[in-house]
């Protein structure tokens, strides 16, 4: 049996392949290694999937997750795997890596996510030749559920909304100053704080505000990542996550402003991923 993972910030999406093509579909929260440790892995494997997985017939576990670009952080990730699937294969890889198997296959391309973050990489079919650094919420980012709320919350504490945005903003959180600064600053998980802000800016996406505020988010992502990548125009362009997906109709007009075409957009890589391994393991 196959168990593959797709991580990010906020979730993970576990699908189990079994011998018979069986799928079987978990979740659990997000294992960014910058967020959290093994010991808090360890705690959430056992408590919301071991429960529904047998360990001794699973032979390989592919683990793709954000925060997974080096050595040092995929060893947070699979130490704890390779704990408790004492049979299985483990490989742990860079969510990206996930983006582009799933996305582009074997075919050259550029593939992006747009989720929680932001990252994306130019991918030959079988590695990643060149990937621009997203550098995280706090430096970029750019284009991801947690800038689009760092931009609306940076303007509701400037008090530069609209009225009638600032004032359904207040209706719905009733956030106080205090309070916002606090969950950025001295609570766990800021980048999950500020893309929960995106649901407030998908229901109000016809104001013409919220909808410029979503078309700069993208323009600044093909500006800072996308335009930097070799020959960009000369590769056609996937999306993954919930942000690309959620306004894959701004994002589109985004991509033609640059003269790039758009291949697929996709809410998750994990049909993808089902599709890259089950060819390679035949």
């Amino acid at each position: 049996m196959i168990l593959i993972a797709d991580s990010g910030s906020t979730k993970t999406d576990w699908c189990l392949i079994t011998h018979d093509n069986e799928i079987r579909n978990f979740q659990t929260i997000g294992m960014n290694p910058y967020f959290i440790d093994s010991e808090g892995i360890e705690n959430e494997l056992e408590k919301n999937l071991l429960p529904y997985v047998n360990v001794q017939l699973i032979n390989k576990v592919f683990f793709y997750g954000s925060g997974c670009g080096s050595l040092q952080k995929r060893d947070v990730i699979r130490e704890p795997l390779e704990g408790f699937f004492r049979l299985a294969n483990v490989e742990v890889e860079h969510d990206l890596l996930a983006a582009a198997r799933s996305l582009c296959g074997n075919k050259y391309g550029i593939a992006c996510i747009l989720g929680t973050g932001s990252n994306s990489c130019l991918y030959d079919g079988n590695n990643i030749l060149e990937n621009v650094p997203s550098v995280g919420y706090f430096f970029g980012d750019e284009g991801s559920g947690a800038y689009l709320g760092k931009m609306l919350i940076s303007s509701y504490l400037r008090d530069e909304l609209p009225d009638d945005i600032k004032k359904l903003f207040e209706i719905k959180y009733q956030y106080r100053f205090d309070y916002i600064l606090n969950a950025i600053y001295k609570q766990a998980f800021p980048n999950r704080f500020l893309a929960s802000f995106s649901m407030f800016l998908s229901e109000q996406i016809s104001h013409p505000y919220v909808h410029q505020l979503v078309y700069d988010a993208f323009d600044k992502f093909f500006y800072y990542q996308i335009s930097h990548y070799t020959d960009y125009k000369n590769y056609q362009l996937s999306c993954t996550g919930s942000i690309g997906y959620q306004y894959n109709d701004i994002f589109l007009k985004v991509a033609d402003k640059w003269k790039m075409k758009v291949s697929e957009i996709c809410k998750t890589p994990m049909q993808g991923l089902i599709n890259y391994h089950n060819k390679i393991s035949i």
